[in-house]
């Protein structure tokens, strides 16, 4: 077995337990701790498939801002109330397993009994070089440049008017005739 083989099986089971954990947890805070293990995980698996910019953005998008938020939420939202709901639907709670147990045997399924094929394609090179933060800056700064500025000043007028929201009126000092 080669080192990309021993990252796979080791990032793969990362993913796969912390996933586990993250949906059985009982506290809230715990499972948003599985959850930016589980993105972390999944960053280690896009390095080895050579898509360093979404790996990069997996982790800082995800677990570091989106996460925040997660938390953030958690915290204000009292999720106490949440197990109340659960514990008064049963309905609600059976449906959720046979759905899930449907989604494994689907997981499984395809795992043992589907037949990739063995044989490497000449697309894999040039998907290597694809993922490369330099390709997707070359994309973005010649083909993409219009659509690109144009997001960017969406997101500059955006945020200028949430500037314009959020700004209380100014009370008069106390020496000036308003």
């Amino acid at each position: 077995m080669n080192l990309e083989t021993i990252l796979f099986f080791v990032f793969a089971i990362t993913s796969a337990v912390s996933s586990v954990l993250m949906i059985t947890r009982r506290n809230a805070v715990i499972s948003a701790l599985f959850l930016i293990l589980n993105f972390a995980g999944l960053a280690g698996l896009y390095l080895l498939l050579n898509a360093q910019f979404i790996a990069v953005a997996q982790v800082i998008v995800y677990a570091g801002a989106i996460m925040v938020l997660f938390l953030f939420v958690i915290m204000l939202l009292r999720p106490e109330n949440e197990k109340k709901f659960l514990e008064a639907n049963r309905a609600v709670k059976i449906f959720a397993m046979v759905i899930a147990g449907l989604i494994f045997v689907q997981l499984a399924y395809l795992i043992f009994f589907s037949h990739p094929s063995l044989s490497p394609k000449a697309e894999i090179s040039a998907s290597v070089k694809a993922g490369t933060i330099e390709e997707i800056g070359r994309q973005l700064f010649t083909n993409y440049v219009l659509p690109f500025e144009a997001a960017g000043f969406l997101l500059l007028a955006a945020t200028i008017g949430a500037i314009v929201l959020a700004k209380r009126p100014s009370k008069p000092f106390a020496g000036s005739k308003m």
